[in-house]
C-alpha cells in the first residue's frame, strides 16, 4: 500500500480479500466533499486499480451517512480574506467567478469524479443515510449501487443552486424520472430508489454491510482482467450514447445556471451572505415541504 494513504485526512483505505474499501471518513461533517477529500478519492482509486491483489472496490461512508454533497464553506479553502480563514459567504461569493472560472473549477472535480468511471476495475457504492447533491454525482459513477432501504437520494441543490454537473440521472431513470427528481429537487428513499431503476438493489439498513460485502466477493471471484473487458464494454455503450459528452455539457450548464438572476437563486445567494449556509438551505427548502417523494401505486 502507497504510504500516502496513512496520512490521508479525509478518507481511509483496506483491503479485506480481494475486495479495497475506500471509504470517506469526515463523519461530523455528513461526508460533505472538499478539495482535498476529492485528491485523496482520486489518489485511492487509482492505487486500488494499480494493485493486482485487488479485484474489486466498494465506496462507502463513515458515520450515519453516505456522503450529504460538497461542503460549500471549504470546497475552495484555499480562497483566503485578509490572511484569515475564510467565512462561509467569503468562499461562496469567491467561487464563482465568471462563468469561465467558474466550469474550469466544476470540471476539475468532475474530472476526478469519472475516475471511478475510467478505472479498470468496477466500483460498488454502498449508500446509507443522506447521498445527496455531490454524493450523488460521486456514487452514480459507481458501476453499480446499493442502498438501504431508507437512504435518502436526491439533489436538492436544483431548486435554486443549478444543475448536477455531473450528470447519470438520464441513464439510470430515463428523461421523465430524471425531470422529476431535478425539477423539484425532491428525494427517493432507497426501497424507491431501487424500484425506479436509480440503485441496483435496497437492503434493510442492517444488513446493509452484509450484502454489499457479499456481492463484492462474488464478483472478485471473476479475473480482474475479464471484468475490466464487462465495464469497458458497458461503459462504451454508456459512451455511444453520450455519457461522456454530456458531463462536459453538464458542468458548463451548471456554471450558467449559477449566474441566475432568478428570484429564488437571488435569494439564496442573498441568505448565504446575510444569515448563513444553514439558514440558506432551510429559506430555500421550506417551500417544499415533504420532500419524499410518495409514489404509493408501486407499494400497493
Amino acid at each position: 500500500m502507497g504510504k500516502w494513504l496513512n496520512k490521508c485526512e479525509f478518507i481511509t483505505f483496506s483491503v479485506e480479500g480481494a475486495v479495497a474499501y475506500v471509504t470517506l471518513n469526515r463523519p461530523e461533517k455528513r461526508n460533505s466533499l472538499n478539495r482535498q477529500m476529492m485528491a485523496e478519492l482520486e489518489a485511492a482509486f487509482l492505487e486500488a486499480d494499480d494493485r493486482t491483489d485487488v479485484n474489486v472496490i466498494v465506496l462507502q461512508g463513515a458515520g450515519k451517512d453516505f456522503c450529504a454533497g460538497f461542503d460549500l464553506v471549504t470546497t475552495y479553502s484555499d480562497v483566503k480574506a485578509d490572511g484569515e480563514e475564510p467565512t462561509e459567504e467569503v468562499v461562496y461569493r469567491t467561487r464563482f467567478g465568471t462563468v469561465d472560472d467558474d466550469c474550469f473549477h466544476l470540471e476539475v472535480t468532475q474530472r476526478r469524479m469519472l475516475t471511478i468511471f475510467d478505472l479498470h476495475k468496477p466500483v460498488i457504492a454502498k449508500v446509507h443515510g443522506n447521498c445527496l447533491a455531490g454524493g450523488t454525482d460521486l456514487a452514480f459513477y459507481c458501476d453499480m449501487v446499493i442502498a438501504a432501504e431508507d437512504a435518502k437520494i436526491g439533489f436538492p441543490a436544483a431548486r435554486g443552486n443549478g444543475t448536477p454537473p455531473s450528470h447519470m440521472w438520464v441513464y439510470h431513470l430515463g428523461p421523465q424520472w430524471a425531470k422529476r427528481i431535478l425539477m423539484t429537487g425532491d428525494t427517493l428513499l432507497g426501497l424507491d430508489a431501487a424500484r425506479v431503476g436509480l440503485v441496483l438493489d435496497a437492503v434493510p439498513a442492517a444488513e446493509l454491510d452484509a450484502e454489499v460485502d457479499a456481492l463484492a466477493r462474488r464478483v472478485a471471484l471473476v479475473d480482474s482482467e475479464i471484468l475490466a473487458t464487462h465495464k469497458r464494454v458497458v461503459n462504451m455503450a454508456l459512451e455511444l450514447q453520450g455519457a461522456r459528452t454530456l458531463q462536459r455539457f453538464s458542468a458548463g450548464q451548471d456554471a450558467v445556471a449559477h449566474l441566475s438572476k432568478g428570484p429564488r437563486r437571488s435569494q439564496f445567494r442573498q441568505d448565504m451572505t446575510t444569515a448563513g449556509l444553514k439558514q440558506a438551505l432551510t429559506n430555500r427548502d421550506a417551500p417544499f415541504g415533504n420532500s419524499i417523494i410518495k409514489a404509493k401505486w408501486w407499494r400497493e
